[in-house]
C-alpha cells in the first residue's frame, strides 16, 4: 500500500491498527504486511477495502478455476446429499480408526471437495443450490467439531490441510466466520516449520499448500516467501532432492524415489510455475529449465517409453492398486506452459501418453547415485536396480506398505514391451523370485520390520555412453549368507545377464529368477543337446499350463520375448494361476484379504543348496518369434568372453563393442582387442576407440588401462575419474 495515497494522518494511524472484519489478526511492523488486499477493515466506524493486488488476485482466480475444472457427477452429489446425517457425517465411514493403516476420514474430506465443486461450479445442476450448500456446511462443521488427526503425520500436515484449503478456496464467501478461522488453523498445519517440510520431496508440496493459504487470506508477504522457498528448492544437491545424475532421493537412506516423492516434487513446482507466470512472483527461468531437465532425463527415463512407471524405480508404492498405470499429461503440459525449453521433447511425451505416436527412442542411462540403469529401444524397455554400501537396500515399509520388498534391490531386472506386464501382479507374486535377482529360498521372508538394511556391497555401479550400458554388483546379501557377482550388458536387439561366484551356506536352495510376469499367451521351449552347439534346438515344444522341470533347455519364448542360454541349461518354469491378496503386501485399510487370482509366467535357474562357485549366463531378446530363436546366439555375434569371479565380459561382433567388468585388476582378451586394467572398474570400448569407464566403488581417483587393438601397439590410457557428486559416473577417453 502506498502511504502517500492517504492524506489524513489520523486515518493512516487508524488503518494500521484496525482489525479486519474477515481476515483474522494482523501481524507485522509495516503497512504492507498489515493491510491485506481484498479484506474489509473498520476505519472510524466505516468499512474500508484497500486496493486489490492484481497479481495475487490473478493467481488466486487461476487456482480456483483449476479446482473447479473437473466434471461434476450429478448422481454422486445426489447420493452425498441424500445420505449425509444430521450431524454432518456420512454412513459407512469409520470415524474411530485414526491409525496409520486406516483413517477413512479422508473419504469425508473427498466428499466435501466434491460438494464444494458442485456448489461453486457454474453450469453444475447444484450451482448455489441451498440444500447442497447446507450439506456442505454441515460436513465442514462436523470436521471442525472433531478435528480428526491421524497417527500418520502425513495426513495431519499434508493430506488434510491440502483438502481443507482447496475446499476453502472453492467455498470462499460461502464460509462462515468460524469456518474461515478454524479451517485456516487446520490448513496451516502445512507450514514451512512443520515436521514434513524437509528439503527434497515434501517441502515443495507443503510450500504449495501454504501458498494457497496465502492466496485465501490475500497475504502477499507469505506468498512471496513461499515462492522464494520453491525457487530455492530447484537445485542439484548431494543431499535430499535432485541428485547430480538427475535421480531423486527423498530421504538420507539414498534410496531412489524419482517416481514417487520426486514426481510429486516436480508436479508441485510445475503447477506453481504456470499459475504465477506473467506476475511479479514468476519463478526464475533457470529453475524451470533445471526442472524440465530433471523431468525428461530423470522421471521420463525411469518410465517405460515415458508412459508407464518402471517397477524397478518403485518402492512401497507398488504395493498399492494400479500403481503402474499409465501417466497423464498434466505435468508435461504445465512444463510447456511454463517455458519453451525442450518443448519438442515434452510434446513427444504428451503424444506418446495420448497414444498419438509410437516409441522411437534408443538410449541408455546409468544413475550412479541410485545404482539404477535404464535401457530403452523402440520395442522394449529394461532396467536394473541394485544397492550398495552407500545406501539402504530398500525404503522402509512406512505405514506398513511394501511388506515383502526385502530382495527388491538385489539386482532386479524388469523388462517391458507394452508397459502392462506387471500390472497389479504383486499380490500373487513370489517375492523371493523377483526378476533378475539371485536369492536364498527361505520358508518365509523375515518380518517386514527388517525389509530395509544398510547395503554391504562396495562394488555396485554401471556405465553408459548414452546408447549402450553395463551394470554390475558384487552382491553381498543384507538378509542371507549369500554372495554373487552379477552383471548386465545392454546392446540394441538384446542384452546379456551373467552371474558367477555364487556362494551360500545355509542348506537352502538358491534361485536366479530370469522373469516373473503376467502370463500372456503360449509358452514355447526349444531343447538341445550339448553336441548341437549354441542355439541349435533339436526339439520345439509348446508347454502346457502347470509346472515344468526343464532339462537341456536351449531357449524359452513367452510374450514375444526370447530367453536363450549359451549352453544347454536346466531350468524351472511355471505358467499357471497364482493366488494371493493385497493384505499380504500391505496393511492399509484398502488392502483386503479378498483373493486375487492372476495367470503368471515364472522362469528361474536352481543353483541347488549351498552352491559354491555357481554361475549362470543367458541372453534376452525382446520382440522376437520362435522362428528366429534357433541359432540366434551364433548369428547375433554376441559372445561371453569371461564369467569368472575376477572378470565378466561380453563382446558384440556387429558393434565391435567390448563391455567388461573387472572385479580386480586384470586382463580382458578378445580376437579384436585386449584390455588390461590396474583397478577394479567397468569398461566399454567401441570400434572407434572410444573408452567409457567408471569406478563402481566411488573411491578411486585414477584408472590406467592398457589397450591393444588387433596386432597394433599397446597404448596406455590414464583416466581421471570423476569425484565428489560425480563419483561413480562415466568417464570418457579417446584411444586415438
Amino acid at each position: 500500500m502506498n502511504v502517500k495515497r492517504i492524506s489524513n494522518a489520523f486515518l493512516l494511524f487508524t488503518i494500521i491498527f484496525a482489525r479486519p472484519v474477515l481476515a483474522g489478526e494482523i501481524t507485522g511492523s509495516n503497512i504492507e504486511n498489515n493491510i491485506i488486499p481484498g479484506s474489509v477493515y473498520l476505519v472510524r466506524g466505516n468499512s474500508y477495502r484497500p486496493p486489490e493486488d492484481e497479481d495475487l488476485e490473478l493467481i488466486r482466480s487461476r487456482i480456483i478455476s483449476d479446482l473447479l475444472k473437473p466434471a461434476v457427477n450429478d448422481a454422486d452429489i445426489k447420493q452425498l446429499i441424500k445420505n449425509i446425517k444430521q450431524d454432518g457425517s456420512w454412513p459407512g465411514i469409520n470415524y474411530n480408526d485414526v491409525s496409520r493403516t486406516g483413517f477413512e476420514h479422508r473419504i469425508h474430506l473427498e466428499n466435501m471437495v466434491l460438494l464444494s465443486r458442485a456448489v461453486r461450479k457454474k453450469g453444475s445442476p447444484f450451482y448455489q443450490d441451498a440444500v447442497a450448500r447446507k450439506s456442505l456446511s454441515a460436513a465442514f462443521d462436523f470436521w471442525l467439531k472433531h478435528d480428526f488427526r491421524c497417527e500418520n503425520w502425513w495426513w495431519n500436515e499434508m493430506g488434510t490441510p491440502q483438502h481443507m484449503i482447496n475446499i476453502m478456496l472453492m467455498m470462499d464467501t460461502d464460509l462462515t466466520a468460524l469456518q474461515r478461522t478454524e479451517g485456516l488453523k487446520i490448513a496451516n498445519r502445512a507450514n514451512l516449520e512443520a515436521f514434513g517440510a524437509r528439503p527434497g520431496g515434501d517441502l515443495l508440496p507443503i510450500a504449495g499448500m501454504l501458498g494457497k493459504q496465502a492466496l485465501f487470506s490475500r497475504d502477499t508477504a507469505v506468498l512471496a516467501r513461499v515462492i522464494r522457498v520453491m525457487a530455492g528448492e530447484i537445485k542439484v544437491t548431494t543431499g535430499r532432492g535432485i541428485k547430480p545424475d538427475l535421480s531423486f532421493h527423498h530421504r538420507t537412506d539414498n534410496v531412489i524415489s524419482t517416481l514417487t516423492y520426486g514426481s510429486s516434487f516436480a508436479s508441485s513446482f510445475a503447477y506453481w510455475s504456470v499459475v504465477i507466470a506473467g506476475t511479479r512472483f514468476k519463478l526464475p527461468e533457470e529453475a524451470i529449465k533445471l526442472l524440465i531437465d530433471y523431468y525428461l532425463d530423470g522421471i521420463c527415463r525411469s518410465m517405460v517409453y515415458g508412459i508407464y512407471p518402471d517397477p524397478g524405480a518403485q518402492n512401497r508404492d507398488m504395493t498399492r492398486k494400479n500403481a503402474l498405470k499409465r501417466e497423464g499429461t498434466d505435468l508435461p503440459e504445465n512444463l510447456m506452459r511454463a517455458s519453451g525449453y525442450r518443448s519438442e521433447e515434452l510434446k513427444t511425451i504428451i503424444s506418446l501418453r495420448q497414444e498419438k505416436s509410437k516409441p522411437s527412442a534408443a538410449n541408455s542411462r546409468f544413475f550412479w547415485h541410485s545404482s539404477y540403469l535404464v535401457h530403452q529401444r523402440p520395442a522394449y524397455f529394461v532396467s536394473v536396480r541394485m544397492h550398495s554400501s552407500r545406501a539402504n537396500n530398500m525404503e522402509q515399509p512406512h505405514n506398513e506398505e511394501g511388506l515383502k520388498m526385502h530382495h527388491f534391490g538385489d539386482g532386479s531386472n524388469f523388462l517391458s514391451r507394452r508397459g502392462t506386464e506387471f500390472s497389479n501382479i504383486f499380490p500373487v507374486w513370489d517375492w523371493q523370485k523377483i526378476p533378475g535377482t539371485t536369492v536364498l529360498q527361505k520358508a518365509d521372508l523375515p518380518p517386514f520390520s527388517e525389509v530395509a538394511k544398510k547395503g554391504l556391497s562396495d562394488f555396485s555401479g554401471g556405465i553408459s555412453d548414452g546408447r549402450y550400458g553395463v551394470a554390475a554388483i558384487d552382491l553381498i546379501s543384507v538378509h542371507d549368507p549369500l554372495k554373487a557377482k552379477k552383471a548386465w550388458f545392454f546392446f540394441d536387439r538384446e542384452y546379456v545377464c551373467l552371474g558367477s561366484d555364487i556362494n551360500a551356506g545355509s542348506g537352502l536352495p538358491v534361485y536366479t529368477t530370469i522373469n516373473q510376469t503376467l502370463l500372456h499367451g503360449k509358452v514355447t521351449a526349444g531343447f538341445a543337446s550339448s553336441a548341437n552347439g549354441p542355439g541349435k534346438a533339436v526339439k520345439q515344444e509348446e508347454l502346457t499350463r502347470g509346472e515344468h522341470h526343464l532339462r537341456a533347455l536351449q531357449w524359452i519364448l513367452h510374450d514375444s520375448v526370447g530367453y536363450l542360454f549359451f549352453t544347454p541349461q536346466q531350468a524351472e518354469l511355471t505358467n499357471r494361476m497364482a493366488t494371493g491378496n493385497w493384505r499380504m503386501i500391505s496393511h492399509q485399510a484398502t488392502a483386503t484379504t479378498e483373493p486375487v487370482n492372476k495367470d503368471v509366467f515364472s522362469l528361474w535357474i536352481n543353483h541347488g543348496s549351498d552352491p559354491a562357485g555357481g554361475a549362470y549366463a543367458y541372453l534376452v531378446v525382446p520382440n522376437v518369434s520362435a522362428a528366429n530363436l534357433n541359432g540366434y546366439i551364433s548369428k547375433s555375434g554376441i559372445s561371453v568372453i569371461a564369467n569368472t569371479p575376477e572378470l565378466q565380459a561380453v563382446y558384440s561382433k556387429p558393434l565391435q563393442l567390448v563391455q567388461a567388468v573387472f572385479y580386480k585388476a586384470g586382463e580382458c582378451r578378445t580376437k579384436d582387442v585386449t584390455i588390461t586394467a590396474d583397478q577394479p572398474c567397468i569398461v566399454m570400448i567401441n570400434k572407434a576407440g572410444k573408452i567409457t569407464a567408471a569406478d563402481p566403488t566411488q573411491k578411486l581417483q585414477r584408472l590406467t588401462l592398457r589397450v591393444q587393438q588387433g596386432s597394433g601397439p599397446v597404448r596406455s590410457v590414464g583416466i581421471d575419474l570423476p569425484q565428489g557428486g560425480m563419483a561413480g559416473s562415466s568417464a570418457f577417453q579417446e584411444l586415438n
